[in-house]
């Protein structure tokens, strides 16, 4: 098995680093610009622009991979909806690209995708729920899920995930833990919803799930997340118990007085059935992993 990982200077790409280190598999992590994670040796890493077709033919073709994980994506919800040409080129076009390749030269494509491609209306959701998207970056990750399900013999998987916490070196964005525990530290005043309801995901887990998935080659979709579905105020709220931080400066918010760009979805949450069943997997709740921050 030889993998090769996109994004892997997101916090995900990192972590799956981490775990083929660690299992002795045969792996090259690929990302834009330079390596900028230091626990990934440069032997191991390669610069890919994974819209540009030219550039990943030259990458894929020499290192020749059994199987691809892609976590590169677009993923500021709002900013896909402020940019919507961009987020179809990375989170649309370049899927269309890897999944043409994948498939004439038999590669195992995994694609990760979002909670968000449901409405939220009906969470928690199984894998054979209905998608409902209601956002640019929603629609985008729909679209890429149905080319790798259309492309004819493509051996796939689709990792569906939510709110992917952890900590990284050098990412370029952080995430609702750390952000909420760093803003708690400093007494910052916070508004918090307390109307959208999400299963927070250790990152740590999902690369295992992403993993794991390669090792059996299973195929098709795959719900990963955390164990319990909270609101983001009580997410928040479980943060200041552990660390023995104040909640005096956070106040709730509802989600209609934010007018972010981008409608989200109220409850989501996965049914874990089948990654428990078929995976064996396990994840971790938000006090396990907390200490581990």
């Amino acid at each position: 098995m030889r993998i090769l990982i996109t994004g892997s200077n997101g916090l995900l790409g990192q972590k799956i680093t981490d775990l083929c280190l660690q299992k002795q598999l045969e792996f090259l992590a690929t990302s834009s610009g330079e390596n900028r994670y230091s626990t990934c040796p440069q032997e191991h890493y390669q610069t890919l622009d994974i819209t540009d077709e030219q550039n990943f033919h030259e990458v894929l073709g020499a290192y020749q991979p059994t199987h691809v994980i892609h976590t590169a994506a677009m993923t500021n919800v709002d900013q896909c909806e402020l940019q919507p040409e961009a987020c179809d080129l990375v989170n649309r076009q370049a899927v269309q690209l890897l999944a043409n390749y994948c498939q004439v030269h038999q590669i195992h494509l995994q694609l990760l995708s979002t909670d968000f491609v449901f409405d939220g209306e009906a969470g928690p959701y199984t894998e054979t729920d209905q998608p409902n998207p209601l956002s640019v970056y929603a629609r985008s990750k729909v679209e890429a899920e149905k080319i790798v399900q259309n492309a004819h013999g493509l051996n796939y998987s689709i990792v569906r995930t939510i709110i992917v916490y952890g900590s990284g070196e050098n990412l370029s964005r952080s995430n609702l833990i750390l952000w909420a525990k760093e803003a708690l530290t400093k007494g910052d005043p916070l508004q918090i919803v307390d109307d959208q309801f999400r299963a927070p995901t250790w990152a740590a887990d999902l690369a295992w799930a992403c993993v794991r998935i390669c090792e059996l080659s299973a195929q098709g979709i795959f719900h990963i997340a955390g164990p319990e579905i909270l609101s983001i105020y009580e997410i928040v709220g479980r943060v200041a118990a552990y660390y023995g931080l104040s909640m005096d400066n956070v106040s709730r918010l509802s989600s209609a007085t934010l007018k972010q760009p981008a409608k989200r979805p109220p409850r989501t949450g996965f049914v874990l059935d089948k990654a428990r069943k078929a995976l064996g997997f396990r994840p971790h709740t938000l006090e396990q992993t907390f200490e581990l921050l």
